[in-house]
């Protein structure tokens, strides 16, 4: 149990760990150190709800279909490969820089609906949390509720560490370099899961 809770964990967490639109809102607010509580705990939540859904019926529907877990395995590689490579590219060309005074303050309620977009709007979201960890939670059976809790931890552990944290990093995001430099990291770490996820099966 342990062992499926912890790999879970990690996977998770370096799944969410892309800044993409929804990550980038979090450390938006974070910078701006607005509504963070309610943002980092919607956005884990939902990642919660999602990947309790893939853990728990993703065995079920693929005993049902057997070619559906290899073609959504291999479609994750696919995407996680062209992420990978939207990644490098940003970080070569990339020069852009967060500049969290960009936008005026948001009221809760608009600020909640924009996470919810970007959250349950986002085909990205699904695939992480349904369509991989639920394809990688069958390779613990028995054991498949214990690698959820430990993704759904992984995904709280990130977004409020995303959302309080980004304070600290207020200096280092103006600079297009910091990003650049960070975009390279998500290049590699989706080439390192969707390597591991091709060997899976």
């Amino acid at each position: 149990m342990t062992t499926a809770a912890i790999s879970g964990f990690f996977l998770g967490l370096s799944l969410i760990v892309a800044i993409g639109a929804q990550n980038a809102f979090v450390l938006r607010q974070g910078l701006r150190r607005e509504h963070v509580f309610a943002i980092c705990l919607t956005c884990a939540a939902s990642d919660a709800l999602l990947i309790a859904a893939g853990v728990s019926g993703f065995r079920a529907t693929t005993g049902a279909l057997p070619w559906l877990e290899p073609a959504l395995r291999f479609g994750g590689v696919a995407f996680l490969a062209f992420y990978g490579l939207k990644s490098l590219r940003a970080a070569i060309a990339g020069n852009a820089a967060l500049d969290p005074s960009a936008t005026e303050a948001q009221s809760l309620a608009a600020a909640l609906a924009t996470c919810l977009a970007l959250t349950w709007l986002n085909p990205h979201v699904y695939l992480d949390t349904v369509v991989l960890l639920g394809s990688i939670s069958t390779q613990y059976p028995g054991r498949e509720t214990a690698f959820g809790l430990g993704a759904a931890a992984g995904s709280f552990l990130f977004f409020f560490s995303l959302g309080y944290g980004a304070r600290l990093l207020r200096p280092l995001f103006a600079r297009p370099a910091a990003w650049r430099l960070l975009d390279g990291v998500i290049a590699l770490v989706m080439w390192t899961i969707a390597g591991r996820l091709a060997l899976l099966g």
